[in-house]
């Protein structure tokens, strides 16, 4: 009798190729645009696109979805970028993604640019998640701190996470300051285990 296991088969580009898929785009992507001139039109891209892909379950499963053809794609991608005014380099960007049935890396694709953008206005990103909502001034103060540290203009990002129970995780590039309460404890935990 034969072996009727069937097995899974990961038929999904692996991360690594898919964000260098997408680093090769957003470095054209980005460049073209310094060119023209247009760079703060390609941030208000990024961040409409960023906004839209969350808020739009189609638009992600259009872009992720191998059932849609490149035809339809692409048509939907034309669509898409006349409706919400993307700048042309943005637009042919989009409609050679989906000739090259490479839209699946869009949302590395943002990333990528976001940082460079970033990284020519001389800023960086910091990732925080808080135990309850920043005010304005608790987060300028941070903002204020942190570019004192780093050297450059940085933004917050801010996620609020009930579960620390108090404090910060600030992540900076590879950096990672962990404040928080639930850390603490753990941390705690941890010693007193190693005393019992």
């Amino acid at each position: 009798m034969r072996d009727k296991t069937i097995g899974r088969v990961d038929v999904s580009e692996p991360a690594s190729i898919s964000a260098g898929i997408a680093g090769r785009y957003a470095s054209a992507v980005f460049e073209l645009s310094k060119e023209a001139k247009g760079l703060s039109a390609l941030e208000t891209d990024v961040s409409a696109l960023t906004g839209a892909l969350k808020e739009s379950k189609e638009l992600s499963g259009l872009i992720s979805s191998p059932l849609f053809s490149r035809e339809d794609q692409a048509k939907a991608m034309a669509a898409l970028s006349q409706k919400m005014g993307l700048s042309p380099t943005m637009g042919n960007a989009l409609a050679l993604m989906a000739s090259n049935r490479r839209l699946f890396v869009l949302p590395q694709l943002l990333t990528a640019l976001k940082d460079m953008i970033a990284e020519d206005k001389g800023e960086v990103t910091a990732e925080v998640t808080a135990a309850a909502e920043l005010t304005k001034a608790q987060a300028d103060k941070l903002a204020a701190s942190l570019s004192k540290s780093v050297g450059k203009t940085v933004k917050l990002n801010t996620t609020v996470d009930d579960s620390l129970i108090g404090g910060l995780i600030v992540k900076v590039g590879s950096k990672m300051i962990d404040t928080s309460i639930r850390s603490k404890l753990a941390s705690l935990q941890n010693v007193m285990k190693e005393v019992g």
